[in-house]
């Protein structure tokens, strides 16, 4: 009886462990103030190598894209498109197509117009999907909240 419970228990303790989720990639935000009307804010993708996030150019038919959507408010706005550095571009047989994506890390960054000194953080949800080699994940929304600074 003794073997069978340490048998059960060792069964749910690895049934656990295989169950976690995987999250190959990190986001941190930063911020500076350009002057008391315009702000710039980076989000920050940290990639495990292996793994790649995509581009916010992927066209139709693809993997789904990086996107951000920010918080509408009367205190500030994005001003134009968040901008990215160049991406690798690469045939991917799993799309039959090409696509355009980021390894290791990447800095996204969008300008904001204060219209308020009130303003003190932006907030928004980004949605990015990650794969590598051998799979990919589903597509997943990440909110923010970066804080301005004085």
């Amino acid at each position: 009886m003794k073997k069978l419970l340490v048998l059960v228990t060792a069964l749910i303790i690895s049934v656990g462990a295989y169950a976690q989720i995987e999250s190959p990639v990190r986001w941190s935000y930063a911020a500076k103030k350009v002057n008391d009307k315009e702000a710039v804010v980076f989000l920050k993708a940290t990639i495990q190598n292996g793994w790649h996030i995509y581009s916010q150019t992927v066209k139709d038919g693809g993997p789904i894209k990086t996107s951000f959507d920010f918080t509408p408010s009367k205190l500030y706005a994005a001003v134009g498109k968040t901008t990215e550095p160049t991406p690798v571009t690469k045939y991917e047989k799993a799309f039959s197509m090409n696509v355009s994506y980021f390894e290791k890390e990447v800095v996204f960054s969008q300008k904001i117009s204060l219209k308020s000194p009130k303003a003190t953080a932006v907030t928004g949800k980004l949605t990015y999907m990650t794969c590598n080699d051998m799979k990919c994940l589903p597509p997943e929304d990440v909110d923010f909240t970066i804080p301005l600074g004085k």
